[in-house]
């Protein structure tokens, strides 16, 4: 036989061994894959976990439990239930729906610093796996004008106890402006627990519900803008806007209506108390009647 063809029909010969080498190799990796089903993760999966874990040497692999539970008793309970749903004014139905379609074009989005957010982590400060998934929702206010709040964000903060974000601002006049994607963890509450569950990211703080909490904030009235207890309350247009979006994150990722609080109950230091004036009632016929949780 031709020298050459010799060669070339060795070559050929052993490329193919390689290969169903290569591919006997693969089967069996994929059989030992399949073998052991969750309990060996993908090559992304650790990259993705190697990226957003924020362990920190040397801790104790436990976390901790937050301080005794607040117990939350839904002012919106009637709202989970399929019977005994409050009465929703016709008028009141056909002005939100028509309203509703409008939503997406009056969104206003702001480019917010990205010192006053972050990701949502798939694992805590001591390595132990957390679910990211937004399962609470907690209504704030500004306290100030909506100038100052976005101002606020749009500012770096370097030092962890500066940054401060909510994932929606509500203005006055029922500007709907958000601050940070939902996807994104929003610094809205620090020290902070829901019934008795918190995550911890930052030792330094505690726990927190960031993680896995979305985050909303209405614009204060002018009366409002000191440490009274109380205010004149919020404007129809804000109440609607809040029920948009609020009926809007519920359906995307399947949070019940006696998962919406406030910042007051989260506070787990005893400083915060707000919203003021908040009107649960308002906020539940404009759910009821977009349909959500009756």
């Amino acid at each position: 036989m031709n020298p050459r063809l010799r060669t070339l029909l060795s070559s050929v010969a052993g490329a193919c061994l390689l290969t169903l080498g290569g591919l006997a190799w693969l089967a069996r990796d994929l059989l030992a894959t399949a073998s052991t089903e969750g309990s060996r993760p993908s090559l992304l999966d650790l990259l993705e976990e190697v990226r957003q874990s924020p362990v920190v040497p040397g801790l104790p692999r436990v976390a901790p439990k937050p301080p005794a539970p607040l117990n939350w008793s839904s002012p919106l309970a009637a709202a989970g239930r399929t019977q005994a749903c409050p009465a929703v004014d016709p008028g009141l139905r056909r002005r939100l729906w028509q309203q509703r379609d409008m939503l997406a074009t009056q969104i206003r989005r702001i480019p917010t610093d990205p010192s006053n957010f972050g990701e949502r982590y798939r694992r805590d400060a001591l390595g132990n796996q957390v679910n990211p998934t937004p399962r609470v929702i907690v209504l704030h206010e500004t306290v100030y004008g909506l100038d100052s709040a976005i101002n606020t964000f749009l500012t770096p903060h370097a030092n962890d106890e500066d940054q401060v974000s909510y994932h929606m601002l509500i203005g006055q006049q029922g500007q709907i402006i958000q601050v940070v994607d939902p996807v994104k963890r929003a610094f809205g509450a620090g020290f902070s627990a829901f019934n008795g569950v918190w995550v911890v990211t930052n030792p330094k703080v505690g726990g927190s519900i960031n993680n896995f909490a979305l985050h909303l904030s209405l614009e204060t009235p002018l009366d409002g803008e000191n440490q009274g207890a109380s205010h004149s309350g919020y404007s129809r247009a804000q109440y609607d806007a809040v029920a948009f979006v609020l009926a809007d994150w519920m359906r995307r990722f399947q949070i019940p209506a006696t998962n919406i609080t406030t910042h007051r109950h989260v506070d787990l230091g005893g400083e915060r108390s707000d919203p003021r004036s908040f009107n649960w009632n308002e906020l539940e016929q404009r759910l009821v009647a977009l349909g959500v949780g009756c």
